[in-house]
């Protein structure tokens, strides 16, 4: 009795912390403008499917995507032995679908605990190649302190979770044995538990590492879950409602601002009257641009959560490869960090709260955007569709829409346009010249 209670009271609490921290995040998210995402559901849902589902985007790298797939499939199949263990926990039993299921039960942990050691596996490889092999993309100077540790810690999280498992199996097949009720023929653990365990003759002794590998297993789902929404590991979750809403034009197409685009038609427009007051101008004009997180999307805001910090968009980003400052993966990380500031500024101070500081230039430098080329490579390459380039141009339309700041190059082009209709300095009665020399 005293089992089942502490067993629900950890339960509740801790699925409760982890509801509150999903509330956080929902409310940072929402600070972002608003942005339409419901549209062409089909394309949605078949978006989903592929990338978030079926890890579509992963095998263009095929030996990290099939490590990545054997964690994936432990880890969605593996929660079917956790329902079990929160009935067990709730109602003081043990393996309460045993004698109901049969041999579909021994078929169902089996299929579990080969996934588990396929997860062991890709666990200790993905180590290996963060630590030992140390590859570029995995040690560059924005994943130095936290967020290496953070890598690190969640994979020894993984391979304590897989002990956990076995040391539950492993001691239940040897208890098992030693009643002479027979093996329940788990593929491993039938195996593992007489190898470690079979030279233990006390039933008591059998019971209390059972017990602690069945308690080891229900300590690390939770402490798992609690840690997620502080880990670049919440991917996991976020990975589906963020390919859900990616942004289904092609890729070549940026976005324009409303308000610029309603009075270039109005401009454009003869019949339009200069001086009419415009519907919307009772509401708070919008920032050309974004300076800081709450001028960004809600759909900016789910990407940076959403990043899982793997690298494959800041390795494949030219400007970041010819050794410019440019990381597009540093600019959902930095968002990421500034949105949690900016968070939990507001619910600690309320909304009238200023810290002073702002995405640019607190965090994201004016060369790292302009080092950008707009080439989309990190928007193609990343597994769970996240698009820094929106971020990186609203950004840089803050600069120049707002501060008129921009590189000389540019500053050269754009009067070039201003005044020739063209990036070139010559005169619009000039072009054709060349057509005339000999």
């Amino acid at each position: 009795m005293i089992s089942s209670i502490l067993f629900g009271l950890l339960f509740i609490g801790g699925f409760g912390f982890f509801t509150y921290n999903i509330y956080k995040i929902r409310a940072n998210v929402l600070l972002g403008r608003d942005i339409d995402r419901k549209g062409n559901k089909f394309e949605r849902w078949k978006t989903m499917t592929l990338v978030a589902l079926g890890q579509k985007k992963m095998f263009s790298r095929p030996i990290p995507a099939l490590l990545h797939l054997a964690l994936y499939v432990a880890f969605v199949i593996t929660q079917i032995e956790l329902i079990e263990i929160i009935v067990d926990g709730l109602f003081n039993q043990h393996r309460y679908f045993y004698e109901s299921l049969g041999s579909f039960y021994t078929f169902i942990i089996s299929f579990i605990e080969v996934l588990s050691v396929l997860a062991l596996i890709a666990t200790v490889i993905f180590l290996s190649r963060r630590n030992l092999l140390k590859l570029p993309r995995l040690n560059m100077k924005e994943l130095a302190g936290w967020p290496k540790k953070d890598a690190n810690l969640i994979l020894i999280m993984e391979i304590v979770l897989v002990t956990c498992i076995f040391t539950m199996n492993g001691a239940d097949e040897a208890i098992r044995l030693l009643e002479n009720k027979g093996s329940y023929g788990f593929s491993i653990s039938s195996y593992v538990g007489p190898l470690f365990f079979g030279g233990i003759q006390s039933i008591e002794t059998l019971h209390i590492i059972e017990h602690i590998g069945w308690w080891g297993h229900f300590f690390m789902v939770l402490m798992f879950l609690n840690y997620l929404p502080y880990s670049k590991h919440f991917h996991i979750l976020l990975a589906f409602p963020n390919t859900y809403f990616s942004n289904l034009e092609k890729k070549g197409k940026l976005t324009n601002m409303e308000s610029v685009t309603a009075e270039v038609k109005l401009m454009m427009d003869p019949t339009a009257d200069p001086y009419a007051t415009p519907a919307e101008s009772s509401s708070e004009p919008q920032r050309f641009g974004a300076k800081d997180v709450t001028d960004l999307t809600w759909k900016n805001l789910l990407d940076a959560y959403t990043c899982t910090e793997c690298g494959r968009c800041t390795s494949s980003c030219p400007a970041n490869i010819t050794g410019k400052l440019l990381s597009p993966r540093k600019i959902m990380m930095d968002t990421r960090d500034r949105l949690t500031e900016v968070g939990d500024n507001l619910r600690k101070h309320g909304k009238a709260f200023s810290d002073g500081k702002s995405l640019l230039g607190d965090y994201i430098t004016e060369e790292e955007i302009w080092a950008c080329t707009s080439c989309n490579a990190c928007v193609q390459e990343c597994p769970v569709n996240i698009d820094p380039l929106s971020i990186i141009v609203d950004l840089r339309r803050f600069l120049v829409m707002e501060e008129s700041k921009m590189p000389t190059e540019l500053t050269g082009m754009l009067t070039n346009i201003e005044n020739n209709g063209a990036p070139w300095q010559f005169s619009p009665n000039d072009r054709l010249n060349w057509a005339n020399e000999d």
